[in-house]
């Protein structure tokens, strides 16, 4: 009982369907090994299971069928238009100055991607487990959760008003341009058969003009503007006003970075719905995607982490589940396999929910067992009243879980045993005391489990996976821009490698635990919400800088020596804060404060740029922009550390997390 419930408990963080089929799973093996009968009897029983599950399907097709449709296709879809409406309104309002209905237009587009990204994210965070399985199209989709979540805040960080300087045109045709992908990505995701033809033209149109964006903000620097006689630097003003200049552009280019990888990972979603059936029966995928087995292997092998929150659930569940079966072995009580159902239904994730829990399972089983014999004791003995009884007491037990409570559901669902035992074989009232005295067995077994293995649950196993995401993620960062600067030294880009990515999915693991844990949270879950976001900018930040040095010229104006020292040390600056908070969740301590911008290494970074300024023949190096826009990304990833780029601070939200220390946590 042990192996196959850690088996089946396991491998549910490979499919949602698996995790959404565990309880089944793990009851076709609950009844066989808790009820011994001769091995005659294994064809009447797998003929059983053969006829309820043929009557099931029957009424799964008949009874208010619904087309199979991913559940975040349509938020995804909703975001996507919403995001794209944004910006379109955006441009407007700055194209006008604000002048006419501009203004209102786009308030109300602001409001309504607001309101879109927030259905997003309850519709991907409402289940204890990520809603996706193992299908290509699944696959493809869940990846566009972060990435819409992340475009709305860079979105929202860029929104600009008119002001005095002139409105950057280039930028401006750019963000249409990104509209137009968001939009071609919905239309392509709400409707996967048509032919992408739309949105691949759009990806073509938006990497033109941001071709087209590089080379102007090359000629927008200020070459001319070096130091005035005696001088050995830019000052402080003109050093702003030199990084000011590639603002809007950076803008531009740091949102259309994101809807095109939104775009990518529409167009993979929707190569997998148009696959054929000789395709699908044979497993092949989109260029871009693993395979099944590889992404099963993948996401599992992420999990079989000593802090994963999957794995603290598998070993517990196992062995609640072995011992409940060892219980009901050496007691011999009567129908034993109550006493294991006992403790599948009440064993929680931290002790004093499975506690609070076993009150309210034994509770609501004793109210059940004094209903069921009071029925019992009005309709007596009559099979026919209690064949009448038996449906009206299914409908009621299948409603009040979800309409009251847990105990209202153990107490309707102990009436119903009581009505079908004495249907099959009638024994009066004491099979509901039967009952009562093996769910108490259960919920024994439960407590103790829950007490000894991993009492407290997800909180601390959040802090912990945040750490590791954190960590992973800025040393990403790092080594993402250490390439970059050493271009023509190595030839291989570094990968967002397995490390990164299981922390990744243990985070989310982590952080759906908590959700799904009753009780006082330390922290809101807004601002846990946040924290995640937080390790998304991270990553998403290193994806950026890999991919705006893939189009690299290769045109070398001057030493990039000075320039490449900079920003290796602004990488090393911003990695090691993150780190320093990683370490500070996990062992305690002081949370860093957060950075404060560095203007002189802007300024040493300018200095050195200006030698890639030009060229020998005198034209102008997109290098320079290109470096500046790296050390753009290192600082939006250092304003996340104490600005509202995602909310309040992180910085802000780690002090909270060290306050509920794991002690407080538990006995809260």
């Amino acid at each position: 009982m042990a192996l196959v419930a850690f088996a089946v408990l396991f491998t549910g963080v490979v499919s949602s369907a698996l995790t959404a089929s565990t309880t089944a799973l793990l009851l076709a093996f609950i009844l066989p090994v808790s009820l011994r009968t001769p091995l005659s009897s294994i064809p009447d029983r797998l003929a059983g299971w053969e006829m309820s599950a043929a009557l099931s399907l029957v009424a799964i097709g008949i009874l208010w069928p619904a087309p199979r449709r991913d559940s975040l296709r349509g938020p995804v879809v909703g975001a996507c238009t919403a995001l794209a409406a944004r910006l379109r309104a955006e441009v407007t309002y700055l194209l006008q100055g604000g002048a006419g209905t501009s203004t209102g237009e786009c308030d109300e587009a602001v409001a309504q991607a607001k309101a879109a990204v927030e259905r997003l994210n309850t519709t991907f965070y409402a289940t204890p487990y990520r809603p996706t399985g193992l299908s290509t199209g699944s696959r493809g989709l869940v990846r566009l959760v972060d990435e819409v979540s992340w475009l709305a805040a860079i979105v929202g960080v860029s929104a600009s008003h008119p002001g005095g300087d002139p409105v950057n045109l280039a930028a401006c045709r750019v963000k249409s341009a990104a509209a137009c992908v968001l939009e071609q990505a919905a239309q392509l995701l709400d409707s996967p058969a048509t032919v992408p033809g739309g949105l691949v033209e759009a990806v073509t149109q938006l990497r033109q003009l941001l071709a087209e964006m590089e080379r102007d903000a090359t000629k927008l620097l200020p070459v001319g503007r070096g130091p005035a006689d005696g001088e050995t630097g830019l000052t402080e003003a003109r050093v702003n006003e030199f990084i000011s200049s590639l603002d809007p552009s950076f803008r531009a280019q740091e949102l259309s970075f994101a809807a095109l990888q939104i775009a990518e990972n529409a167009y993979l979603a929707a190569a997998s719905e148009r696959r054929g059936w000789l395709a699908r029966l044979t497993g092949r995928q989109p260029v871009g995607l693993a395979t099944t087995f590889g992404a099963a292997q993948e996401r599992a092998a992420s999990h079989f982490e000593r802090h994963s929150v999957t794995l603290h659930n598998s070993v517990r569940g196992a062995v609640g589940l072995g011992l409940a079966v060892l219980v009901a072995e050496v007691t011999g009580v009567q129908h034993s396999f109550w006493v294991v159902l006992g403790t599948l239904s009440v064993l929680r994730s931290n002790a004093l929910n499975t506690g609070q829990t076993v009150l309210r399972g034994l509770s609501g089983t004793v109210v059940g067992f004094v209903i069921g014999a009071a029925a019992l004791s009005l309709v007596g003995m009559s099979t026919v009243l209690l064949w009448v009884l038996l449906p009206i007491s299914i409908l009621v037990a299948g409603i009040v879980p979800a309409a009251i409570s847990f105990a209202a559901g153990q107490a309707g669902f102990t009436v119903v045993l009581v009505v079908l035992f004495n249907i099959v074989q009638p024994v009066g009232w004491r099979v509901g005391l039967y009952r009562v005295e093996d769910i108490a067995l259960g919920c024994a077994v439960s407590l103790v489990v829950g007490l000894l293995f991993w009492p407290r649950g997800a909180a601390a196993a959040l802090r912990q996976a945040l750490a590791e995401a954190y960590s992973e993620s800025a040393r990403y960062l790092a080594s993402s821009v250490e390439f970059t600067m050493s271009r023509g030294d190595a030839s291989v880009a570094p990968s967002n490698g397995p490390s990164e990515a299981a922390a990744s999915r243990r985070l989310d693991d982590s952080f759906r635990g908590y959700l799904a844990e009753r009780g006082v949270k330390p922290v809101p879950l807004a601002e846990v919400t946040a924290l995640l976001n937080g390790v998304v900018g991270l990553r998403l930040a290193a994806d950026a800088v890999l991919d705006l040095w893939q189009r690299d010229d290769g045109r070398v104006g001057g030493d990039r020596a000075v320039a490449r020292l900079e920003l290796r040390a602004s990488a090393a600056r911003v990695a090691g804060w993150y780190e320093a908070l990683a370490a500070s969740l996990v062992k305690g301590g002081e949370i860093p404060p957060p950075l404060e911008r560095d203007l002189s290494g802007g300024q040493h970074l300018v200095d050195g740029v200006r030698n890639d300024l030009s060229c020998e023949d005198g034209s102008s190096s997109a290098a320079a922009v290109k470096m500046i826009w790296t050390g753009d990304h290192l600082d939006a990833a250092r304003r996340l550390q104490g600005l509202d780029l995602l909310g309040p601070p992180i910085s802000g939200f780690c002090d909270k997390f060290q306050a509920a220390s794991p002690r407080r946590a538990f006995v809260t």
